[in-house]
C-alpha cells in the first residue's frame, strides 16, 4: 500500500511491483544514472517512486506529467533533452512508443504490465542494456530496432 495525498486527502493505493524490478534496478543502477520520466502527476508518482526506491537513492532525478507534452488523443510524449541535451547516452524504456516519439532512436519498447507473475520483460532487457553501456551513441544501435 502506498499513501498518496491528492487535494489534501490521504488515499491508500495498492501498488504491485513488476516481477524482477528490484533486481533490474539494482543491476542497471550500477551501469547507468537512472532518471524517472513519467506521465503521471507528481502527487501520485512521488510516493510510488519513493516506495520503489526503498531508500536506496537509485534515481538521480524525476520528471512528471508537467514535463511532458500532451498529444492528440491524450497521450504524452517526453522530451529527453530535458534529461540531457546530449542524447548519445540516453535511453527511455517505455510501454508507449508515443512517449519517445520525439526521440525514437532513444526508445526501448517494453510491453505494459498489469499482474502477470511470470513476466520476464525486465530480465529480457538486461543484455540489451548491458551492451548499450559501452556504445558511444546508443541511437546507432537502437535505431536499428533489431531486438
Amino acid at each position: 500500500m502506498v499513501e498518496v495525498i491528492l487535494n489534501g486527502r490521504s488515499m491508500l493505493y495498492h501498488v504491485y511491483k513488476r516481477p524482477f524490478v528490484d533486481y533490474f534496478l539494482r543491476k542497471v543502477s550500477g551501469w547507468y544514472t537512472l532518471v524517472i520520466f513519467t506521465a503521471s502527476m507528481q502527487e501520485y508518482a512521488d510516493p510510488v517512486i519513493d516506495w520503489l526506491d526503498g531508500g536506496r537513492g537509485l534515481f538521480s532525478r524525476r520528471f512528471f506529467r508537467e514535463s511532458c507534452t500532451q498529444q492528440q488523443g491524450g497521450s504524452y510524449s517526453k522530451d529527453l533533452a530535458l534529461v540531457d541535451e546530449d542524447l548519445r547516452r540516453i535511453c527511455l524504456i517505455d510501454n508507449s512508443p508515443i512517449s519517445y516519439s520525439n526521440h525514437p532512436a532513444n526508445g526501448i519498447p517494453i510491453e505494459g504490465w498489469i499482474s502477470d507473475p511470470s513476466d520476464e520483460a525486465l530480465l529480457d532487457l538486461l543484455p540489451v542494456l548491458d551492451s548499450l553501456r559501452f556504445a558511444t551513441d546508443v541511437r546507432r544501435i537502437l535505431g536499428i530496432r533489431g531486438f
